[in-house]
Order: structure tokens, then sequence, then C-alpha cells
């Protein structure tokens, strides 16, 4: 485990210490060392499903793919923010650095945290860095609305949350992950256990987010900078499912009938997210809005509390990882040549960007999870067992997936195809760097096709 977070730590006095024309790559080698580092927890050879196990922090199937996706994410952020931050003073985009890392250290401790009092910290120290990121990194006045909307939900989901955990330390003597499977169950029978069970979970729910309580994301999305966008969307959403995943433990008895509304609304929201993409015109908003889509399916998986249900909702969450961040970098290069995220202002780019198209076509198809990608084994394990567990279910699910099928080729369609507009004739070529981005954000999408087992958690 030290052998992650010591040189996470060590990326902050080289971001300090760097001289001005060599902090972009030296930041960039360092963090990617530490991602091709991370990548050696994939091997989990213990028998008890722990490993690197220690006092405060522990990996198992579930944590794995989830921290290897948080420190891949690093260097694919400095290698997209480098451009945008390039004119700003020498501290700041040292600060913007430190940021970015800050947050990965605190994605690592919460999701290798084996006690549940750590992880509720680190949920809520990644609260800082990404509100600093959006409200004085984002690129328009509303920044700031964007970020008291983030603070407050979040924090609103949260707070109970907090009380939750106090009783049920004070119930079972224990707050560790390893030890809470092996306490007495508790006898969920009154008023006031409907009330803690609700708070155990809202916290998670507002993070993922729940239809209903999602409106901060959209918003956040749209004024966040790139890097901002990106760590939202690949991991800060993925804390919800994985808070859900590890709590539900404790939950049991009360779980079978209190979590039918969130599953409507989780199902509904699947339907009605996806409808609101159909007519957007802004790129990033039209991105943002598909990732509640996608999240609600995520949280109908977890909460019927089936092993495939959680099979299903951790493979989509680290597939819509990868390529909800990959289309956030492609509308941000986009956004960096016409100044614009409105998509009728920007069409045709085909034929004057063919290769970014390429890409453009590979994460949208994985967006509406085109066979063998791991975004369509997810869906499919997760639509599987809801029918499973109700067959009424399948309306929904199928209208959401027809829907996602539409809005992801509405959105390639409109950003690439027909005759460009006279006004963006004149635009600077495509970097290598950019193709680089874009590369590490697809080639780890393909090649869990070859290896799905990393990322399918506890199921088998």
């Amino acid at each position: 485990m030290l052998k992650i977070i010591v040189p996470t730590l060590m990326l902050i006095p080289t971001a300090w210490l760097s001289p001005a024309k060599w902090l972009w790559p030296t930041t960039l080698a360092h963090s990617l060392i530490i991602a091709l580092f991370s990548l050696s927890w994939l091997e989990n050879l213990s028998e008890t499903g722990w490993t690197s196990l220690n006092l405060y922090m522990g990996t198992d199937p579930l944590s794995t793919p989830l921290l290897v996706l948080t420190c891949w994410l690093l260097p694919l952020m400095i290698l997209a923010s480098q451009n945008h931050t390039s004119a700003e003073p020498m501290n700041r985009q040292r600060t913007y650095i430190t940021l970015l890392t800050s947050l990965q250290l605190f994605l690592i401790m919460a999701f290798s945290a084996t006690e549940i009092i750590l992880f509720y910290i680190m949920f809520e120290a990644t609260l800082i860095p990404t509100l600093m990121i959006i409200t004085r990194w984002g690129s328009q006045a509303e920044r700031l609305n964007a970020g008291s909307y983030f603070l407050f939900y979040t924090l609103a989901g949260s707070l109970p949350l907090l009380v939750a955990l106090l009783i049920l330390q004070n119930n079972t003597g224990t707050l560790s992950l390893l030890t809470l499977h092996y306490s007495n169950a508790l006898t969920l029978s009154s008023y006031a256990d409907k009330i803690w069970w609700a708070g155990c979970l809202l916290a998670f729910l507002v993070k993922m987010p729940l239809y209903g309580v999602h409106l901060w994301l959209p918003k956040a999305h749209v004024e966040a900078p790139i890097a901002g966008s990106m760590v939202l969307a690949a991991v800060l959403l993925k804390l919800g499912g994985y808070g859900m995943m590890r709590i539900m433990v404790m939950l049991e008895p009360l779980t079978k009938e209190l979590c039918y509304p969130f599953i409507i609304l989780a199902l509904w929201g699947i339907v009605m997210t996806g409808s609101i993409c159909l007519r957007q015109t802004d790129l990033k908003s039209l991105i943002a809005y598909s990732s509640v889509s996608h999240m609600g399916l995520v949280t109908g998986g977890i909460l019927i509390q089936t092993p495939w249900g959680f099979t299903g909702a951790l493979i989509l969450m680290i597939a819509h990882g990868l390529t909800s961040s990959a289309l956030f970098c492609l509308a941000n290069t986009n956004y960096e040549r016409t100044h614009s995220r409105t998509m009728l202002l920007a069409r045709g780019l085909q034929t004057i960007f063919p290769l970014m198209a390429t890409w453009w076509l590979i994460a949208s198809l994985a967006n509406l999870a085109l066979p063998p990608l791991p975004n369509l084994m997810g869906e499919l394990v997760i639509i599987i067992s809801l029918f499973n567990w109700s067959w009424w279910t399948i309306a929904l699910t199928g209208t959401g997936t027809l829907i996602t099928a539409a809005y992801s080729l509405y959105m390639f369609l409109m950003t690439q195809r027909g005759p460009a507009p006279a006004h963006v004739i004149s635009l600077d070529p495509t970097h290598s760097r950019e193709h680089l981005l874009m590369t590490l954000h697809l080639l780890p999408l393909t090649l869990l096709i070859l290896k799905p087992e990393l990322i399918w958690g506890w199921a088998f």
C-alpha cells in the first residue's frame, strides 16, 4: 500500500520544486509510474479476499479495480489539463497539480480503508479539492453556483451518515469492515431503525447520484474544467456505489421492502435522464446527464443485493468511468478549438479531424454499450439480475437502453457528420498529446474484454 501512497505524496514537492519548463513532463512521468505500479494490486492471490492488509487499509476484489482506476486517472488528467492551464501563472499551475494529487491521495485512502470512519473522513475530504477545482478553474460565472450546489447536496446527504455510523459503533462495538460481518445481526424493528437505514444510504445515493437528488451533477460538470469533469465522472461518482456495497451488509433485514422507492427512482431516472439527453444542446451537459442514467442502473443493481447485481454494478462502474472520462476529453478538445459547447455550432468536424472522429465513434459506441465491451457486460448482467428480481423492470431498463443508443448516436452525428459550417474551417490541428490521452482511455477498456475477471469483484 505504501508503495503507492508515498510516491503520490511525493508528487506534491515534485510539482513545487520542478523547473517551470519541466513541470508537466515530470509530474506526468511520475504519475504514470504510480499508475503502472498500481497494476500489481490486480494480482489478488489471497484466500481471505483481502490483500495488502495493514491496520487501517487493505484491498479486496471490490476495491482493487476502483483503486487502479483512480491511479490510472491522474496522468490522464495531467495530460488533458496541460493546454488550458498553460496561459496561467506558474504558481497556479503548480497549485492545480497539487489539488489533483491530493484528490488521488484521498480517493486511494477512501477505497482502501478497512475502518468505515476512515472511509467517511476521506469521502468528505474529496469535497475540498474538487470544490476548489470547480470554483477556481471553471469557465463561467455560474461556477460558484455550481460549487455551492455540489457542496450542499453532498454535505446534506452525508451528515446523517455520520450519525448513523456512530449509532452502529455504539450497537456493535466496531466499525471495521473485517469484523462487521461477524457481529450479531441488528434487530431492526422500530421507526428509528428505518430512519437509521435511510441515513446510512442517503449520502451514497446523493453521490451516485440518484434521480431526484442529481441536480448538482450537471451543474458541476458543465462548470468544471476538464480535470474536474474527468475525476467527477470517472471516480467520485463511484464512491457512492462502493459505499453502498460496503454498508449493505449491515442493513439486511430492512432492505427487502425499504429499497423499493429507491429502485423505482433509479430505474425511472434512467428513462427520464436519457430523454433529457435527447434534447440537450450543450455537449458537456449531455454527457453529464448520461452519467446519471448509467449510475441509475448501477444503483438498481446494488439495491437488489444479489451477487450478479453487485458484479454488474462494479463492471459498469469501471467501464463507465473510462468511457465518460474519454467523452469529456473529446468534448474538451472540441471546446479548446471552437470555444463553444453548443453542438449546433460545431458540426461536420469529421472532415476537419478524421482521426478525432474515430475516437468519437469508439467512445460513443462504448457509451451505448456495444458488444463485446465491458459496458455491455455490466449492463446485461444488471438488466438480467433486475429482470430475475421482478420482470416488470424490463420495461424501464429496455426503454433506457433504447434511449441511450438514440442519444449516443445523436451526439456523434451532431458533432461529427454533415457539412462543416463556415466559421470552423480554420481550426488548430489535433496534437499527439490528445491522441495519447484517448488511447490511454480506450485501450484499458478494450483490453478488459480479454480478462473481465479483473473487474467482476466478489461474484465467482
